[in-house]
């Protein structure tokens, strides 16, 4: 049976050795991680999906913020990494733990959602776009028609240039 549980009851080492496997060893240089350096997971958005005891992906978000030039700041929350255990990708994993995050989001994100992902897909089923991140920066190289952003919960996107990094 396949649950969809708190990221919060799986053990930290377990995710960990998802995340290798998905993405590597060397993920700790990708922008992504610069962008959440030095905080903690958003609980109520991040999950996982097991079953019969075996952790088959997660989901984890992360607040972040959008920096003006002029000094202010719009809370914004990062989705990603979405890790699917590299010998079940393709079955749908990935699609349940976004829709589950989402349903979330839209009564507990604290701002509104942005993400690293490619858009074909992103922002086919589930609404991400890049049309107001064109002039936002990250600490770090990236494509810019990845970075990618969605309302919900009624926060409104940041508009014009900013700095993405943690809060």
């Amino acid at each position: 049976m396949v649950e969809l549980l708190p990221l919060s009851n799986i053990e930290p080492q377990a995710v960990e050795d998802l995340l290798d496997a998905a993405f590597g060893t060397d993920r700790f240089g990708r922008t992504a991680y610069r962008i959440r350096e030095g905080v903690d997971a958003v609980p109520a958005l991040s999950f996982a999906l097991v079953e019969d005891g075996a952790l088959l992906g997660t989901i984890q978000c992360w607040p972040v913020a959008h920096r003006a030039p002029d000094g202010s700041e719009a809370p914004l929350v990062m989705v990603g990494p979405v890790a699917i255990r590299p010998d079940v990708q393709r079955g749908g994993h990935g699609r349940a733990l976004m829709v589950q995050m989402l349903d979330a989001a839209e009564t507990q994100a604290d701002g509104a959602l942005m993400m690293i992902g490619d858009p074909e897909y992103y922002g086919r089923f589930f609404g991400f776009t890049a049309d107001v991140t064109g002039e936002w920066d990250l600490p770090g190289p990236f494509e810019k028609r990845r970075l990618l952003a969605r309302a919900v919960n009624g926060h409104s996107l940041p508009t014009g240039a900013g700095m993405i990094g943690p809060r």
